[in-house]
Order: C-alpha cells, then structure tokens, then sequence
C-alpha cells in the first residue's frame, strides 16, 4: 500500500487519519508540531510518541524532502536560488530574497506550465503535473534548513500557473497558517496570476488576507493575446472586473505585474492606455524589466521600464521597478529546471 504524504495534510485531514488508527485527537496536534515548528525529517524524531506509535507512523505515512540538485548563490546581492529534484525525479526552482524588511521565498507551485506566456522560460520546457501542498511547503523548509534561518514572507511566482493546481495551492495555504505549525499570517504571502477570472473569484470567497499580484502585460486584447494566450479566454475588462471584485470582498489592494518589453508594450501610449485602465483602482504596477531567455528576442532596458514608471506616475498611478535580483544566476524561473532537462537529454 502507498504511504501517505504527510506533509500534505491539513491539521483537520491529519486529525481524521489519526482517528481512523484508533488513536485520541490531541496526536494530530503533536504530529503536526513536529512537522512544522520543529520540522523533523523522521518519524523517530518524534520522542514524545511512544516507540509502537511511532513505528505504526511509518507504515502509514511518509515525510517526504526535496534535494538540492543546483545552489546558486548571487555575487551581486544575497539572492540564491535553488534547483530542487522530487521523489519522481522531476526538477522545480526556489529562489530566496533578501531585503531591507527580511527574507522572501519565491517557490513553484506546478512542474512546468501550461499558460504559454511568450516572455517566460517556464512554459518551453513544458507541463508535467502539479504540486502537492507538501512539495509547495518544502520549498521553503529546504531553504531555511540550507540558510538556517527563517523567512518572513512568501511568493508564488515561481514555475506553473497557482491558480491552475487550485486545490493543492488552497491546502498549503491553510497548512502555512496553521498557527498550530508554522502559523505564517496569510497578509505576507502573495499570490501571482495570468488571469484565470473564476478563480479570482473563487480565491476571494476561500481565503483572505493574501496580495493578488496580476500578470498583465498589455493594455489591450490583441496585444496581450499575443504574448499571453490566456486572454483569448478571459479578456482584459474580465480579469480587471475581478481584480475589483477581490478588493471589494478583501480588502486588500491588487498588484499588478507589467514587464516591459522593448518594442512590444514600452511606449509612452501603452503607458497612457495603462493608466486609463486602472483610473479609480486602488492598485499598484510593479514594472519589471523583462528577463532575456534563449528561445525569445524579447529584451528591454531598466531606463525605458523608467521612462514608462515616470509616464504612470504623472497619469496619477502608482508604480515601481522591481528591483532586479541574481542577475548573473539566472535567478528568472524557469531556466534552471530547462537547462537540467536539455542535459538529460543531451545524456
């Protein structure tokens, strides 16, 4: 019989696994501290559990790791990133980020992706499956274990589409913020989109208190079709109407991701459509210099993702360049695992 993951149960599917062995509820609640505040690797860890219990434990359940294929660590800034290997052998990214305000983790949450975004390496290497909660949750346990120390806040911006692997994503929420366990408060985690409409939606109404972050790229439909195929299925007034909605139901301001790219979406009136866009939204664009990738021609400059930050502001919308981290690690997602696969291949 298939042991079960462990890791990604949620303290109440945990609580009903236990009753099913026979066993009082209160051992969901020291199992589930041995997982995620004292973070053991083995069932005989566990020493406040008698021997018997412990041993009935590992016929049942596994605690599975991830192992650092790759660590790279950046010359310039202190980002590292991470090629981890799964049980399956399949490979997924995590980079760790530093800033004035503490440590960030941005982690995967699919092996590959099926959104076909034409500026992202993690769509040529392909789609494989999604996540589990406890392969999402390790990404970030491996990498504290690694730097020995913890991180403040998380993002979901790393390989796959978040929205896309839903319930999986939704299940690591609640394991995160489990204040029996890690406890990390949702308002520092963010989630970031291509724009899946039903489950923005759907995300409002299930959880609360995470940052939306929302991949937009374009100020208009034929352009955004071009270089984002989701928008051929949920256009820009869809995705914008529930941006407005998760506001509405949370409270909190949405993010939006805009990468600039030479000669596609930089103009000045790509900026003055942008803003026409977003007048009234309590929003914030996030302007990032798009990453260069073999496969594409796309590039751009940090002046001219400057330029259109200057054009934004002086339309009354609030916008930043992101800061570029790991440059000279090739810290974007995606190109780790797809280097890892063409030598596979190449073998």
């Amino acid at each position: 019989m298939e042991r079960i993951d462990i890791l990604s149960l949620t303290y109440e599917a945990l609580e009903e696994e236990i009753l099913l062995m026979g066993e009082p509820k209160f051992r969901a609640k020291q199992i589930f501290s041995w997982l995620h505040e004292k973070r053991v690797t083995e069932f005989g860890q566990m020493t406040t559990l008698s021997l018997p219990f412990r041993e009935r434990l590992e016929r049942k359940f596994c605690i599975n790791r991830l192992k650092i294929v790759k660590r790279l660590a950046s010359s310039i800034d202190d980002t590292v990133k991470y090629l981890y290997e799964l049980s399956d052998g399949n490979y997924v990214e995590t980079v760790w980020m530093e800033y004035h305000h503490g440590v960030s983790v941005c982690v995967s949450t699919q092996v590959g992706c099926k959104m076909g975004c034409q500026f992202c390496a993690s769509t040529i290497a392909g789609f494989v499956r999604n996540l589990t909660p406890g392969e999402i949750l390790l990404q970030m346990y491996e990498a504290e274990r690694d730097m020995g120390r913890k991180i403040g806040s998380i993002v979901l911006m790393g390989i796959g589409e978040p929205l896309d692997n839903y319930d999986n994503v939704t299940a690591f929420f609640r394991i995160l913020s489990d204040p029996r366990g890690t406890g990390l408060s949702l308002r520092h985690v963010t989630l970031s989109t291509c724009g899946i409409v039903p489950k923005i939606h759907q995300l409002a109404e299930d959880t609360s208190g995470i940052t939306l972050s929302v991949s937009l790229h374009s100020p208009t439909d034929q352009r955004r079709s071009e270089i984002m195929p989701i928008n051929r299925r949920y256009n820009i007034a869809q995705v914008l109407d529930a941006c407005r909605s998760y506001m509405k139901k949370t409270g909190r301001r949405v993010t939006f991701e805009y990468a600039v790219i030479e000669g596609i979406n930089s103009a000045q009136q790509d900026a003055a459509a942008l803003a026409r866009l977003l007048k009234g939204m309590q929003c914030h664009v996030n302007l990032i210099p798009v990453n260069p990738i073999a496969e594409r021609s796309f590039h751009a400059r940090r002046k001219t993702a400057e330029q259109f930050q200057k054009a934004l502001e002086s339309h009354g919308i609030n916008a930043t360049v992101r800061r570029t981290l790991g440059s000279d690690i090739q810290a974007a997602c995606g190109q780790l695992r797809r280097n890892a696969l063409e030598k596979e291949t190449r073998r």
